[in-house]
Protein backbone atom coordinates (compact mmCIF):
# COMPACT_ATOMS: atom_id res chain seq x y z
CA UNK A 1 0.00 0.00 0.00
CA UNK A 2 1.03 3.73 -0.47
CA UNK A 3 0.06 6.86 -0.38
CA UNK A 4 0.98 10.38 -2.04
CA UNK A 5 2.56 12.89 0.61
CA UNK A 6 0.55 15.06 -0.94
CA UNK A 7 -2.49 13.21 0.07
CA UNK A 8 -1.12 13.12 3.72
CA UNK A 9 -0.12 17.01 4.04
CA UNK A 10 -3.69 17.79 3.31
CA UNK A 11 -5.01 15.46 5.96
CA UNK A 12 -2.58 18.14 8.56
CA UNK A 13 -4.13 21.20 6.37
CA UNK A 14 -0.48 21.51 5.42
CA UNK A 15 0.31 22.84 1.81
CA UNK A 16 3.03 22.04 0.36
CA UNK A 17 5.16 23.16 -3.04
CA UNK A 18 8.00 19.72 -2.47
CA UNK A 19 7.95 17.55 -5.32
CA UNK A 20 5.43 14.82 -4.80
CA UNK A 21 6.06 10.82 -3.47
CA UNK A 22 4.74 7.79 -2.96
CA UNK A 23 4.32 6.94 1.00
CA UNK A 24 5.03 3.09 1.88
CA UNK A 25 4.75 3.62 5.66
CA UNK A 26 4.25 5.99 8.75
CA UNK A 27 6.71 5.79 11.39
CA UNK A 28 8.07 8.10 14.42
CA UNK A 29 10.21 5.10 15.04
CA UNK A 30 13.47 5.33 13.43
CA UNK A 31 14.54 2.00 13.59
CA UNK A 32 10.92 0.80 11.79
CA UNK A 33 12.38 2.92 8.60
CA UNK A 34 12.26 1.34 5.46
CA UNK A 35 12.63 2.70 2.18
CA UNK A 36 9.72 4.87 1.38
CA UNK A 37 8.38 5.74 4.70
CA UNK A 38 7.47 9.17 5.98
CA UNK A 39 9.33 10.00 9.22
CA UNK A 40 7.26 11.47 12.09
CA UNK A 41 10.05 13.11 14.11
CA UNK A 42 8.75 15.20 18.16
CA UNK A 43 9.45 15.95 21.23
CA UNK A 44 9.74 12.73 23.64
CA UNK A 45 9.72 11.94 27.49
CA UNK A 46 13.19 10.89 27.05
CA UNK A 47 14.49 11.25 23.96
CA UNK A 48 13.87 14.13 20.99
CA UNK A 49 12.97 12.71 17.71
CA UNK A 50 14.60 15.47 15.60
CA UNK A 51 18.04 13.64 16.50
CA UNK A 52 17.39 10.25 14.55
CA UNK A 53 16.14 12.16 11.42
CA UNK A 54 19.63 11.42 10.15
CA UNK A 55 19.27 7.76 10.98
CA UNK A 56 15.63 7.66 9.21
CA UNK A 57 16.91 9.85 6.38
CA UNK A 58 19.83 7.03 6.14
CA UNK A 59 17.87 4.32 6.27
CA UNK A 60 15.41 5.71 2.92
CA UNK A 61 12.92 7.69 4.58
CA UNK A 62 11.12 9.48 1.63
CA UNK A 63 9.85 12.39 3.72
CA UNK A 64 10.04 13.58 6.79
CA UNK A 65 7.58 15.67 9.59
CA UNK A 66 8.65 17.99 12.28
CA UNK A 67 8.54 20.36 14.90
CA UNK A 68 11.58 22.36 13.85
CA UNK A 69 12.30 23.45 10.69
CA UNK A 70 14.82 21.29 8.62
CA UNK A 71 16.59 21.72 5.36
CA UNK A 72 16.82 18.33 4.00
CA UNK A 73 16.91 16.42 0.50
CA UNK A 74 13.75 14.93 0.86
CA UNK A 75 10.33 16.43 1.31
CA UNK A 76 9.83 18.39 5.04
CA UNK A 77 6.36 18.90 6.66
CA UNK A 78 6.66 21.82 9.58
CA UNK A 79 3.90 20.63 11.94
CA UNK A 80 3.01 22.87 15.20
CA UNK A 81 2.60 19.56 17.30
CA UNK A 82 4.11 16.57 15.67
CA UNK A 83 2.66 13.54 17.72
CA UNK A 84 -0.89 15.31 17.00
CA UNK A 85 0.35 15.24 13.36
CA UNK A 86 1.47 11.10 13.85
CA UNK A 87 -2.29 10.54 14.79
CA UNK A 88 -4.19 12.56 12.18
CA UNK A 89 -1.71 11.10 9.64
CA UNK A 90 -2.36 7.29 10.67
CA UNK A 91 -6.30 7.92 10.36
CA UNK A 92 -5.79 9.22 6.83
CA UNK A 93 -3.28 5.96 6.50
CA UNK A 94 -5.78 3.45 7.68
CA UNK A 95 -8.71 5.60 5.10
CA UNK A 96 -10.71 7.26 8.30
CA UNK A 97 -12.46 4.18 10.12
CA UNK A 98 -13.87 6.48 13.23
CA UNK A 99 -15.93 7.88 10.66
CA UNK A 100 -17.07 5.03 9.34
CA UNK A 101 -18.79 4.01 12.47
CA UNK A 102 -20.17 5.43 15.82
CA UNK A 103 -17.67 6.15 18.34
CA UNK A 104 -18.11 5.99 21.83
CA UNK A 105 -14.78 6.87 24.50
CA UNK A 106 -14.55 6.45 27.86
CA UNK A 107 -11.92 8.15 29.74
CA UNK A 108 -11.77 8.41 33.70
CA UNK A 109 -9.28 7.86 36.21
CA UNK A 110 -10.96 4.45 37.78
CA UNK A 111 -13.22 2.28 35.76
CA UNK A 112 -12.69 2.88 32.24
CA UNK A 113 -12.16 -1.06 31.25
CA UNK A 114 -15.60 -1.96 33.22
CA UNK A 115 -17.90 0.51 31.65
CA UNK A 116 -16.36 -0.24 28.26
CA UNK A 117 -17.16 -3.80 28.91
CA UNK A 118 -20.50 -3.34 30.14
CA UNK A 119 -21.48 -0.34 27.36
CA UNK A 120 -19.75 -3.22 24.80
CA UNK A 121 -22.06 -6.43 26.55
CA UNK A 122 -25.03 -3.52 25.84
CA UNK A 123 -24.34 -2.83 22.37
CA UNK A 124 -23.92 -7.01 21.44
CA UNK A 125 -27.21 -7.52 22.91
CA UNK A 126 -29.20 -5.35 20.92
CA UNK A 127 -27.78 -7.06 17.94
CA UNK A 128 -25.46 -4.31 16.99
CA UNK A 129 -22.10 -5.27 16.19
CA UNK A 130 -19.48 -3.75 18.17
CA UNK A 131 -15.54 -3.29 18.84
CA UNK A 132 -14.09 -2.94 21.94
CA UNK A 133 -10.40 -1.90 22.50
CA UNK A 134 -9.40 -1.35 26.01
CA UNK A 135 -5.89 -2.18 28.01
CA UNK A 136 -7.12 -5.77 28.60
CA UNK A 137 -7.78 -6.52 24.86
CA UNK A 138 -9.30 -5.64 21.72
CA UNK A 139 -12.13 -7.50 20.78
CA UNK A 140 -12.52 -7.80 16.74
CA UNK A 141 -15.44 -9.22 15.26
CA UNK A 142 -15.19 -13.04 16.59
CA UNK A 143 -11.46 -12.11 17.36
CA UNK A 144 -9.82 -11.22 20.99
CA UNK A 145 -6.02 -10.01 20.23
CA UNK A 146 -4.01 -9.12 23.37
CA UNK A 147 -2.74 -5.09 23.43
CA UNK A 148 0.69 -5.86 25.47
CA UNK A 149 1.73 -5.67 28.56
CA UNK A 150 2.14 -2.44 29.78
CA UNK A 151 -0.51 -0.84 27.80
CA UNK A 152 -2.67 2.16 27.94
CA UNK A 153 -4.37 3.62 24.54
CA UNK A 154 -2.06 2.06 22.01
CA UNK A 155 -0.10 4.58 19.70
CA UNK A 156 -1.71 6.22 17.14
CA UNK A 157 -0.68 3.46 14.12
CA UNK A 158 -1.90 0.45 16.29
CA UNK A 159 -5.27 2.56 17.21
CA UNK A 160 -6.08 3.41 13.83
CA UNK A 161 -5.27 0.24 12.59
CA UNK A 162 -7.42 -1.66 15.48
CA UNK A 163 -10.20 0.90 13.62
CA UNK A 164 -9.70 -0.06 11.04
CA UNK A 165 -9.88 -3.91 11.60
CA UNK A 166 -13.08 -2.84 13.31
CA UNK A 167 -14.61 -1.77 9.89
CA UNK A 168 -13.17 -4.37 7.77
CA UNK A 169 -15.61 -6.85 10.16
CA UNK A 170 -18.57 -5.13 9.63
CA UNK A 171 -18.54 -3.12 13.06
CA UNK A 172 -21.39 -0.44 13.79
CA UNK A 173 -19.68 0.90 16.83
CA UNK A 174 -16.24 0.85 18.33
CA UNK A 175 -16.08 1.58 22.45
CA UNK A 176 -12.76 2.49 23.05
CA UNK A 177 -11.13 3.32 26.68
CA UNK A 178 -9.31 6.18 26.47
CA UNK A 179 -5.88 6.78 29.00
CA UNK A 180 -4.85 10.58 30.02
CA UNK A 181 -1.55 9.82 28.22
CA UNK A 182 -4.29 8.84 24.66
CA UNK A 183 -5.21 11.95 24.99
CA UNK A 184 -2.22 14.15 26.44
CA UNK A 185 0.13 12.24 23.83
CA UNK A 186 -2.49 12.93 20.84
CA UNK A 187 -2.68 9.01 20.39
CA UNK A 188 -6.37 9.59 19.71
CA UNK A 189 -5.43 12.45 17.26
CA UNK A 190 -8.02 11.82 14.00
CA UNK A 191 -10.19 9.46 16.19
CA UNK A 192 -13.59 10.77 15.53
CA UNK A 193 -16.27 10.47 18.46
CA UNK A 194 -19.67 10.78 18.86
CA UNK A 195 -20.09 9.78 22.40
CA UNK A 196 -17.59 10.98 25.53
CA UNK A 197 -17.87 9.19 28.81
CA UNK A 198 -16.17 10.43 32.02
CA UNK A 199 -16.06 7.69 34.88
CA UNK A 200 -14.41 10.30 37.62
CA UNK A 201 -10.91 12.30 37.90
CA UNK A 202 -9.36 11.42 41.22
CA UNK A 203 -5.67 11.22 42.14
CA UNK A 204 -3.75 9.57 39.06
CA UNK A 205 -1.08 10.21 37.27
CA UNK A 206 0.23 13.52 38.60
CA UNK A 207 3.89 12.45 37.47
CA UNK A 208 2.95 13.09 33.98
CA UNK A 209 0.15 16.06 34.35
CA UNK A 210 1.97 18.17 37.25
CA UNK A 211 -1.73 18.65 39.09
CA UNK A 212 -5.29 18.09 39.48
CA UNK A 213 -5.87 20.48 36.97
CA UNK A 214 -3.39 19.58 34.38
CA UNK A 215 -5.12 15.79 34.53
CA UNK A 216 -8.16 17.55 34.86
CA UNK A 217 -7.12 19.24 31.06
CA UNK A 218 -5.75 15.80 29.52
CA UNK A 219 -9.17 14.18 30.26
CA UNK A 220 -11.05 17.22 28.95
CA UNK A 221 -9.39 16.87 25.57
CA UNK A 222 -11.93 13.76 24.59
CA UNK A 223 -14.56 16.64 25.14
CA UNK A 224 -12.50 18.59 22.84
CA UNK A 225 -12.31 15.99 20.07
CA UNK A 226 -15.86 15.27 20.42
CA UNK A 227 -16.78 18.66 19.82
CA UNK A 228 -14.71 18.66 16.72
CA UNK A 229 -16.14 15.57 15.74
CA UNK A 230 -18.26 16.10 12.60
CA UNK A 231 -22.26 14.49 13.36
CA UNK A 232 -22.48 11.24 11.20
CA UNK A 233 -26.14 10.33 10.04
CA UNK A 234 -28.79 8.23 12.47
CA UNK A 235 -25.80 8.85 15.55
CA UNK A 236 -25.92 10.91 18.66
CA UNK A 237 -23.72 13.21 19.77
CA UNK A 238 -22.85 13.93 23.12
CA UNK A 239 -21.13 14.31 26.42
CA UNK A 240 -21.61 11.82 29.50
CA UNK A 241 -20.46 13.00 32.53
CA UNK A 242 -20.94 11.46 36.51
CA UNK A 243 -22.81 14.06 38.50
CA UNK A 244 -21.58 12.53 41.52
CA UNK A 245 -17.62 13.51 40.77
CA UNK A 246 -15.77 16.33 41.19
CA UNK A 247 -14.76 16.50 37.64
CA UNK A 248 -18.53 17.30 36.78
CA UNK A 249 -18.47 20.98 37.78
CA UNK A 250 -15.38 22.09 35.21
CA UNK A 251 -16.75 19.63 32.84
CA UNK A 252 -19.78 20.48 32.17
CA UNK A 253 -19.19 24.03 31.78
CA UNK A 254 -17.32 22.77 28.39
CA UNK A 255 -19.06 23.42 24.77
CA UNK A 256 -21.14 20.03 24.14
CA UNK A 257 -23.03 19.12 21.87
CA UNK A 258 -25.43 17.32 24.39
CA UNK A 259 -25.16 16.75 28.34
CA UNK A 260 -26.13 13.74 29.82
CA UNK A 261 -25.52 13.06 33.57
CA UNK A 262 -25.42 9.98 36.10
CA UNK A 263 -25.08 9.72 39.63
CA UNK A 264 -26.31 8.26 42.96
CA UNK A 265 -26.86 11.40 44.57
CA UNK A 266 -27.68 13.66 41.52
CA UNK A 267 -27.68 14.04 37.53
CA UNK A 268 -29.98 12.81 34.84
CA UNK A 269 -29.85 9.13 35.02
CA UNK A 270 -29.55 7.86 38.33
CA UNK A 271 -29.89 4.74 40.53
CA UNK A 272 -32.05 3.78 43.55
CA UNK A 273 -32.75 0.64 45.74
CA UNK A 274 -28.99 -1.06 45.18
CA UNK A 275 -28.47 -3.58 46.94
CA UNK A 276 -24.93 -5.29 47.56
CA UNK A 277 -24.51 -9.06 47.62
CA UNK A 278 -21.26 -11.12 47.30
CA UNK A 279 -22.38 -12.39 44.04
CA UNK A 280 -23.25 -9.45 42.60
CA UNK A 281 -25.32 -5.79 42.86
CA UNK A 282 -28.91 -5.00 42.08
CA UNK A 283 -30.15 -1.62 41.66
CA UNK A 284 -32.81 0.52 40.00
CA UNK A 285 -31.72 2.88 37.51
CA UNK A 286 -34.30 5.93 36.12
CA UNK A 287 -34.08 8.90 33.43
CA UNK A 288 -35.86 11.47 34.97
CA UNK A 289 -39.30 11.09 34.14
CA UNK A 290 -38.25 9.27 30.81
CA UNK A 291 -38.18 5.97 31.74
CA UNK A 292 -36.71 3.32 34.25
CA UNK A 293 -34.97 -0.29 34.38
CA UNK A 294 -34.00 -2.70 37.21
CA UNK A 295 -30.30 -4.07 36.69
CA UNK A 296 -28.80 -7.07 37.92
CA UNK A 297 -24.73 -6.92 37.70
CA UNK A 298 -22.62 -10.23 38.48
CA UNK A 299 -19.97 -7.49 39.64
CA UNK A 300 -19.98 -6.10 43.40
CA UNK A 301 -19.10 -2.63 44.65
CA UNK A 302 -20.65 0.51 45.00
CA UNK A 303 -17.95 1.12 42.23
CA UNK A 304 -19.28 -0.98 39.58
CA UNK A 305 -22.98 1.05 39.92
CA UNK A 306 -21.02 4.26 38.78
CA UNK A 307 -19.95 2.24 36.43
CA UNK A 308 -23.22 0.39 35.22
CA UNK A 309 -25.28 3.74 35.07
CA UNK A 310 -22.80 5.37 33.06
CA UNK A 311 -23.65 2.60 30.18
CA UNK A 312 -27.42 2.37 31.17
CA UNK A 313 -27.24 6.10 30.31
CA UNK A 314 -25.39 5.32 27.06
CA UNK A 315 -27.94 2.84 26.18
CA UNK A 316 -30.63 5.39 26.98
CA UNK A 317 -28.97 7.79 24.53
CA UNK A 318 -28.69 5.50 21.95
CA UNK A 319 -32.65 4.75 22.79
CA UNK A 320 -31.43 0.67 23.06
CA UNK A 321 -34.46 -1.34 24.70
CA UNK A 322 -34.90 -2.12 28.42
CA UNK A 323 -34.56 -5.75 27.63
CA UNK A 324 -31.06 -5.43 25.72
CA UNK A 325 -29.65 -2.74 28.30
CA UNK A 326 -31.06 -5.56 30.84
CA UNK A 327 -29.55 -8.30 29.28
CA UNK A 328 -26.44 -6.82 28.41
CA UNK A 329 -25.52 -6.12 32.07
CA UNK A 330 -26.51 -8.81 33.35
CA UNK A 331 -24.33 -10.73 30.80
CA UNK A 332 -21.74 -8.35 31.07
CA UNK A 333 -18.60 -10.88 31.60
CA UNK A 334 -16.13 -9.96 34.25
CA UNK A 335 -13.04 -8.21 33.41
CA UNK A 336 -9.63 -10.09 34.20
CA UNK A 337 -8.08 -8.50 37.13
CA UNK A 338 -11.12 -6.44 38.15
CA UNK A 339 -11.93 -7.96 41.91
CA UNK A 340 -11.25 -11.54 40.36
CA UNK A 341 -11.38 -14.38 42.71
CA UNK A 342 -8.76 -16.83 42.77
CA UNK A 343 -10.00 -20.15 44.47
CA UNK A 344 -7.69 -23.00 45.27
CA UNK A 345 -10.58 -24.61 47.88
CA UNK A 346 -8.76 -22.50 50.44
CA UNK A 347 -10.92 -21.98 53.61
CA UNK A 348 -10.69 -17.87 52.79
CA UNK A 349 -11.51 -15.66 50.44
CA UNK A 350 -8.64 -14.35 47.76
CA UNK A 351 -9.00 -11.81 45.20
CA UNK A 352 -6.65 -9.92 42.50
CA UNK A 353 -7.80 -6.70 41.95
CA UNK A 354 -6.08 -3.74 39.48
CA UNK A 355 -6.40 -1.11 42.30
CA UNK A 356 -3.61 1.20 41.95
CA UNK A 357 -4.98 4.73 42.81
CA UNK A 358 -6.21 6.02 46.36
CA UNK A 359 -9.52 6.01 45.52
CA UNK A 360 -9.61 2.59 43.69
CA UNK A 361 -7.81 1.58 46.79
CA UNK A 362 -10.01 3.13 48.73
CA UNK A 363 -13.36 1.29 46.52
CA UNK A 364 -11.66 -2.32 46.78
CA UNK A 365 -10.94 -2.13 50.86
CA UNK A 366 -14.80 -1.11 50.98
CA UNK A 367 -16.21 -3.40 49.44
CA UNK A 368 -13.84 -6.24 50.18
CA UNK A 369 -15.49 -5.51 54.06
CA UNK A 370 -19.10 -6.05 52.48
CA UNK A 371 -17.70 -9.95 51.03
CA UNK A 372 -16.73 -11.19 54.27
CA UNK A 373 -17.25 -10.97 58.26
CA UNK A 374 -13.88 -12.53 59.18
CA UNK A 375 -10.57 -9.78 58.38
CA UNK A 376 -9.27 -8.19 55.38
CA UNK A 377 -5.69 -8.47 54.74
CA UNK A 378 -4.19 -6.16 52.35
CA UNK A 379 -1.01 -6.87 49.79
CA UNK A 380 -0.11 -3.30 47.51
CA UNK A 381 2.72 -1.50 46.57
CA UNK A 382 3.12 1.72 44.79
CA UNK A 383 4.98 2.58 41.52
CA UNK A 384 8.60 3.89 40.92
CA UNK A 385 9.20 7.22 38.55
CA UNK A 386 5.36 7.56 39.08
CA UNK A 387 3.12 10.06 41.39
CA UNK A 388 4.69 9.97 44.34
CA UNK A 389 1.82 11.81 46.44
CA UNK A 390 -0.43 8.71 46.26
CA UNK A 391 2.15 6.21 47.81
CA UNK A 392 1.51 8.35 51.48
CA UNK A 393 -2.03 8.04 50.49
CA UNK A 394 -2.68 4.96 49.81
CA UNK A 395 -0.63 3.92 53.00
CA UNK A 396 -3.64 5.88 54.77
CA UNK A 397 -6.22 3.99 53.47
CA UNK A 398 -5.12 0.89 53.81
CA UNK A 399 -4.22 1.66 57.52
CA UNK A 400 -7.69 3.00 58.37
CA UNK A 401 -9.53 0.02 56.13
CA UNK A 402 -7.71 -3.47 56.02
CA UNK A 403 -6.61 -5.40 59.06
CA UNK A 404 -3.70 -6.42 58.00
CA UNK A 405 -1.40 -4.48 55.35
CA UNK A 406 1.48 -5.78 53.89
CA UNK A 407 3.96 -3.90 51.14
CA UNK A 408 5.81 -4.75 48.51
CA UNK A 409 6.52 -4.07 45.30
CA UNK A 410 4.99 -3.12 41.92
CA UNK A 411 7.32 -1.51 39.16
CA UNK A 412 9.58 0.36 41.00
CA UNK A 413 11.40 0.76 37.87
CA UNK A 414 14.85 2.17 38.47
CA UNK A 415 13.76 3.97 42.03
CA UNK A 416 14.83 2.42 45.22
CA UNK A 417 12.31 -0.25 46.37
CA UNK A 418 12.95 0.72 49.65
CA UNK A 419 12.40 3.95 50.21
CA UNK A 420 8.41 3.93 48.07
CA UNK A 421 7.80 1.15 50.38
CA UNK A 422 8.73 2.95 53.17
CA UNK A 423 6.36 6.57 52.55
CA UNK A 424 3.73 3.83 52.83
CA UNK A 425 4.73 2.33 55.21
CA UNK A 426 4.79 5.53 57.57
CA UNK A 427 1.73 6.63 56.15
CA UNK A 428 -0.15 3.57 57.36
CA UNK A 429 1.51 4.11 60.70
CA UNK A 430 0.07 7.28 61.56
CA UNK A 431 -3.16 5.93 60.46
CA UNK A 432 -3.17 3.30 63.16
CA UNK A 433 -2.05 0.54 60.78
CA UNK A 434 0.72 -1.85 61.99
CA UNK A 435 2.02 -2.73 58.01
CA UNK A 436 4.36 -5.45 57.27
CA UNK A 437 6.71 -4.84 54.40
CA UNK A 438 8.01 -7.65 51.96
CA UNK A 439 10.09 -6.62 48.90
CA UNK A 440 9.67 -9.63 47.23
CA UNK A 441 5.88 -9.59 45.53
CA UNK A 442 5.48 -13.53 45.48
CA UNK A 443 6.60 -14.03 49.07
CA UNK A 444 4.03 -10.73 49.99
CA UNK A 445 1.35 -12.86 48.85
CA UNK A 446 2.77 -15.64 51.06
CA UNK A 447 3.08 -13.69 54.09
CA UNK A 448 -1.02 -13.05 53.79
CA UNK A 449 -1.85 -16.50 53.30
CA UNK A 450 0.23 -17.49 56.23
CA UNK A 451 -1.65 -14.57 58.08
CA UNK A 452 -5.12 -15.79 56.49
CA UNK A 453 -7.66 -16.98 58.93
CA UNK A 454 -10.95 -19.19 58.00
CA UNK A 455 -13.60 -17.04 56.57
CA UNK A 456 -10.84 -13.42 56.02
CA UNK A 457 -10.48 -11.93 52.86
CA UNK A 458 -6.48 -11.49 51.02
CA UNK A 459 -7.21 -8.95 48.11
CA UNK A 460 -4.02 -8.23 46.12
CA UNK A 461 -3.65 -4.58 44.35
CA UNK A 462 -2.22 -2.84 41.91
CA UNK A 463 -1.69 -5.56 38.80
CA UNK A 464 -4.93 -7.01 38.08
CA UNK A 465 -4.52 -8.26 34.53
CA UNK A 466 -1.23 -6.81 33.79
CA UNK A 467 1.27 -9.76 32.86
CA UNK A 468 4.76 -8.17 33.72
CA UNK A 469 6.27 -5.77 36.27
CA UNK A 470 9.34 -3.49 35.71
CA UNK A 471 12.48 -3.63 37.57
CA UNK A 472 15.02 -1.54 36.31
CA UNK A 473 14.16 -0.62 32.88
CA UNK A 474 13.38 -4.36 32.06
CA UNK A 475 9.99 -5.58 31.98
CA UNK A 476 9.49 -8.79 33.54
CA UNK A 477 6.86 -11.81 32.72
CA UNK A 478 4.27 -11.08 35.62
CA UNK A 479 1.14 -11.93 36.47
CA UNK A 480 -0.74 -11.45 40.26
CA UNK A 481 -3.39 -14.15 39.45
CA UNK A 482 -1.00 -17.26 38.54
CA UNK A 483 1.41 -16.12 41.47
CA UNK A 484 -1.58 -15.95 43.82
CA UNK A 485 -2.72 -19.48 42.48
CA UNK A 486 0.39 -20.59 42.82
CA UNK A 487 0.83 -19.25 46.24
CA UNK A 488 -1.84 -20.87 47.46
CA UNK A 489 -1.48 -24.63 46.17
CA UNK A 490 2.18 -23.76 48.13
CA UNK A 491 -0.37 -23.00 51.21
CA UNK A 492 -2.31 -25.64 50.82
CA UNK A 493 0.87 -28.30 50.36
CA UNK A 494 0.03 -29.41 46.75
CA UNK A 495 3.10 -28.56 45.39
CA UNK A 496 7.03 -27.39 46.37
CA UNK A 497 7.90 -26.00 43.01
CA UNK A 498 9.01 -22.83 42.93
CA UNK A 499 6.80 -20.24 41.35
CA UNK A 500 6.76 -20.22 36.96
CA UNK A 501 7.58 -16.15 37.12
CA UNK A 502 10.55 -15.12 38.77
CA UNK A 503 11.21 -11.21 39.20
CA UNK A 504 14.90 -10.00 40.31
CA UNK A 505 14.49 -10.38 44.50
CA UNK A 506 13.18 -13.81 43.72
CA UNK A 507 15.18 -16.29 45.72
CA UNK A 508 18.15 -14.36 46.79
Amino acid sequence: MTLSLGLLAAALDLSTDQPDRPITHITADSRQVTPGALFVAYRGVSADGHRFIPAALAAGAAGVVGEEPQSLDVPFLLAPDARRALGLLCAAWEGQPSRAMGVIGVTGTDGKTTTSAFIHSILNAAGLRAGLLTTVNAQIGDRALDTGLHTTTPDAPDLQRYLRQMVEAGSQWAVLETTSHGLSQWRVAGVAYDIAIVTNITHEHLDEHGDYAGYLAAKARLLELLSASERKPGIPRAAILNADDRSFGPLSRFPLPRLLSYGIAAGDVRASAIQHTPGGTKFHARWGDHRGLDVTLAHVGRFNVYNALAAVAAGFLLDLSDEAVQRGLAAAPPVPGRMERIDRGQEFTALVDFAHTPFALQAALETARTLTSGRVLVVFGSAGLRDRQKRRMMGEIAGRLADVVILTAEDPRTEDLAAIIAESEQACRAAGGAPLTEPDRYRAMQLALQQARPGDLVIVCGKGHEQSMCFGETEYPWDDRIALAHALDVHLGRTAAPPPQQLPTFFD
